[in-house]
């Protein structure tokens, strides 16, 4: 694994008198990072008719990181440049976002470059109390693959990178209690991405409590998203030597109330002198289709489920799920993480052997090879497009990124 990430730091300090006047520290850090994408498609894919049996997507980007502090006071800004090219290319966008902090540099059908600042962000940290505002990152819950109490964008659980979290928009406020307890508030400003316009009903306002009682950590979550009201409980606690955690949420919406649910338990053990630790979850999306047929006009007539697929909030068209994943250290520099991800009710599943390499102290190799199994029809095996004798899928896929941090 990689050790811990080497900085600039530059501390300055000036005297006044006898005295010292506050200290200003500024670290500077970042990467860059290349990653290759492939994907292959049956002959009756949709996919397979637009961009024919295999695509190869590749990027390049380069992350700078800058932080200054002084009398409490932080201010912290990410810049990204990305190249992009290939047939299924995926763009950020801040077309929902407050502030417009992205640019295309040059475009064309099957290349993409640009700049944006992904972290945005000035705060105060008090004795007791964070207040920050700008664009930041916002992590709640207790799911390891899916976070339905991780109001703010949340990963994909098929995610092979997730090194850093899109960042929103938002203010953010922490107070911290004696008994290590703490609430947090957060307001994220959004824009409707059809007149540009600020709009209150696409605003995300959460505020959560985290305390302690007996040998439980317990959240409380009271929040409104895009208008609808979302209540939610999060336990967690260790057993013997695994870690338990779970959330459930309420969704109430203009057309009904929605339970989701997450719970899993990891443990960690050595054999054979290598460390390994393993992670069981299951999720349930009451968002989700009850019978496994993910039909157009089923999805259609479900409003509620294609509006946060849409957004980004859910991955999961279907009701019940499994995860599983096992990480093997096989040396200190190389760990190799077979997983799987099942829908129940279909059944279909995705298996991504994912490993980590380390270079060096600055460097590291990430790759996966991700397997969708499950019938045409199926969730992972591959929805109806509409078009007769299509369905949206793929085969086997493999992903591989270099990374050097400085």
């Amino acid at each position: 694994m990689i050790s811990a990430l080497p900085k600039f730091s530059l501390l300055l300090v000036v005297a006044t008198g006898v005295s010292f006047a506050d200290e200003t520290r500024v670290e500077f850090d970042g990467h860059a990072k290349f990653r290759v994408e492939g994907l292959s498609f049956p002959s009756d894919s949709l996919f397979h008719d637009s961009v024919g049996s295999e695509s190869m997507d590749t990027q390049g980007e380069l992350r700078l990181n800058l932080e200054t502090r002084r009398n409490g006071w932080t201010f912290q800004a990410s810049y990204q440049l990305v190249a992009m090219s290939g047939k299924t290319l995926r763009v950020p966008s801040d077309e929902r976002r407050f502030f417009d902090l992205s640019a295309t540099m040059d475009e064309s059908s099957t290349s993409l470059a640009l700049h944006r600042l992904d972290r945005l962000w000035v705060g105060y940290t008090g004795e007791k109390t964070v207040l920050r505002f700008g664009r930041q990152a916002l992590s709640w819950g207790n799911g390891l693959f899916y976070a339905p109490m991780d109001l703010v964008n949340p990963f994909d659980p098929a995610a092979v990178a997730f090194e850093y979290k899109a960042g929103d928009d938002m203010f953010y406020l922490q107070y911290l209690r004696d008994d290590g307890a703490d609430v947090q508030g957060a307001y994220v400003i959004r824009r409707d991405i059809r007149s540009g316009d600020v709009d209150a009903d696409q605003a995300t306002t959460a505020l959560k409590y985290h305390g302690f009682a007996a040998s439980f950590e317990y959240d409380l979550l009271v929040a409104e998203q895009y208008g609808d009201q979302v209540a939610g409980l999060g336990l967690g606690r260790g057993i013997g030597g695994a870690q338990w955690g779970g959330d459930i949420v309420l969704t109430h919406t203009d057309l009904d109330t929605y339970v989701q649910l997450v719970t899993n338990v990891s443990y960690s053990w050595t054999m054979a002198d290598r460390n390994m630790s393993g992670t069981f979850e299951y999720h349930f999306n009451g968002f989700g289709l009850e019978n496994g047929d993910y039909n157009p006009l089923a999805l259609a007539a479900n409003p509620d489920l294609l509006v946060r697929l849409s957004r980004g909030e859910l991955f999961t068209s279907g009701r019940h799920y499994l995860a599983a994943s096992l990480m093997i250290e096989l040396t200190p520099l190389w760990t190799v993480s077979p997983t799987l991800l099942g829908n129940i009710t279909d059944p279909s599943a995705l298996i991504q052997l994912v490993t980590n390499y380390s270079l060096s102290d600055n460097a590291a190799i990430l790759g996966s090879l991700n397997i969708p199994l499950g019938s045409n029809g199926s969730e992972f095996g591959g929805i109806e497009s509409g078009v007769p004798g299509r369905y949206l899928s793929s085969n086997a896929g493999v992903f591989v990124q270099l990374a050097w941090y400085f």
